[in-house]
């Protein structure tokens, strides 16, 4: 692994690529834990502060969705200024102060607010992490490298709930904050004992506003990386509507599983990690493109697939039917978002850190919308997701085909290597 370093900076043994993987893929996965951990204490967080209507605990989902999208815009545009590892390092502080407020909150409000705080700091693992694999790689092994990233990360959902229902069985939902601030103090002393800068010493650059918007500018006048990144936030519109709706459908308002309810949500969740695995062995031989354009078309007809379902039967569907045409569905969501990400971000090494972060911001806010308006529209039935997979996958499909001029399933421009 290459190490950038400035004069008088003390040199860190660079880890061999497994220990990156990782590294980079617990970056990612505060997110998910931060969201998935948390599910199974809706109930116990209703009943705590009396939250009258069931759909305002989606907001813990939104709340820290907003925040990690809006912070995502400020961390890697200054690490393009700093540098990758103290940006980090400032993101896991913030973060780590939104747990000790979510342990301490008082009222549904201030909870919310940790949340949003939570999401604030968050955001700096997900950004940065695009942008360490991209200060080291490019093209198809980029797409390679995320897809391992991906699948590592995709674990986290598998156990998270399952920890979450663990916590919950010897303790207060609080103690889920806990469990939240234990995992960020891993990953800080874990990166900065393990991880080198990975900036290039060429792109680091003096802070300028003139220089930000300049690299937002080129970030949002491509056209490919527009299209891609655009497409990815609808995609990511339905993720965040699965997550949000996944608790209500599953444990106590459609399928009534309970307990279960975790172990639903890690077989939906260890399909994509195996989608993530295929991903990266064939994408160097198949090619970004194909897999992508593949996955979401697939994505759009199991959309399609769900609406029929959710109206063919009296009631919901077989959980064992939905289960699959779920697990599907985010499957190829796992074959399309890392891929679409590389993609948008080829073009744009030499602004690397500014690119993700507008990136992640815009998809995250976008993603977080979407998935919002569906998620609050639940009534008791599958029905609303399915249409947000399927209106939502096709209008992906439209920007990919405006993205490419018209062409689906190329491989043009796919870079090999760094």
């Amino acid at each position: 692994m290459n190490v950038h370093r400035r004069p008088g900076e003390a040199e860190t043994a660079a880890p061999g690529f497994a220990e990156f993987v990782a590294i980079v893929a617990l970056m990612m996965g505060i997110t998910a834990f931060s969201i998935d951990n948390l599910l199974p204490a809706f109930g116990p967080i209703r009943a705590h502060f009396s939250v009258v209507e069931a759909n305002d605990l989606q907001l813990l989902i939104t709340a820290y969705m907003v925040g990690f999208g809006v912070m995502q815009i400020v961390f890697g545009t200054i690490s393009d200024v700093i540098g990758r590892k103290k940006a980090l390092m400032a993101g896991l502080v913030i973060y780590a102060v939104g747990c000790l407020m979510a342990m301490m909150a008082d009222s549904f409000t201030t909870l919310l607010i940790a949340r949003g705080i939570q999401g604030l700091g968050s955001a700096a693992g997900r950004v940065l992490s695009i942008a360490i694999v991209r200060d080291r790689f490019q093209g198809r092994e980029m797409a390679r490298v995320m897809s391992f990233c991906m699948m590592v990360f995709l674990i986290i959902p598998v156990i998270a709930p399952s920890i979450g229902s663990g916590i919950l069985q010897v303790g207060e939902w609080h103690m889920i904050f806990g469990a939240m601030l234990t995992l960020c103090l891993i990953l800080a002393v874990w990166f900065g004992l393990r991880m080198p800068e990975t900036l290039h010493p060429e792109y680091r650059v003096p802070f300028s506003v003139k220089a930000i918007l300049a690299g937002v500018r080129r970030t949002v006048s491509n056209r490919r990386t527009f299209g891609y990144s655009s497409a990815m936030g609808l995609m990511m519109g339905c993720l965040m509507a699965y997550i949000a709706m996944c608790q209500q459908i599953f444990e106590d308002g459609v399928y009534h599983l309970g307990l279960l309810f975790p172990l639903a949500f890690a077989a939906i969740a260890g399909v994509m990690g195996v989608a993530s695995f295929i991903n990266a062995k064939l994408v160097r031989s198949v090619g970004m493109r194909r897999l992508s354009h593949f996955g979401v078309c697939g994505f759009t007809l199991l959309g399609l697939a769900q609406v029929v379902a959710a109206l063919a039967f009296d009631g919901p569907p077989p959980v064992i039917l939905y289960c699959a045409l779920l697990a599907l569905a985010q499957a190829l969501f796992a074959l399309t978002v890392p891929n679409f990400n590389s993609i948008a971000m080829e073009p744009l090494g030499a602004v690397a850190g500014t690119a993700s972060s507008f990136i992640g911001f815009y998809t995250t806010l976008l993603g977080a919308a979407l998935g919002m308006i569906v998620g609050r529209s639940f009534d008791g039935t599958v029905l609303p997701l399915g249409l947000g997979y399927f209106l939502l996958g096709a209008a992906a499909v439209v920007l990919v085909l405006w993205a490419e001029g018209g062409r689906l399933f190329g491989t043009q421009n796919e870079g090999a290597g760094h």
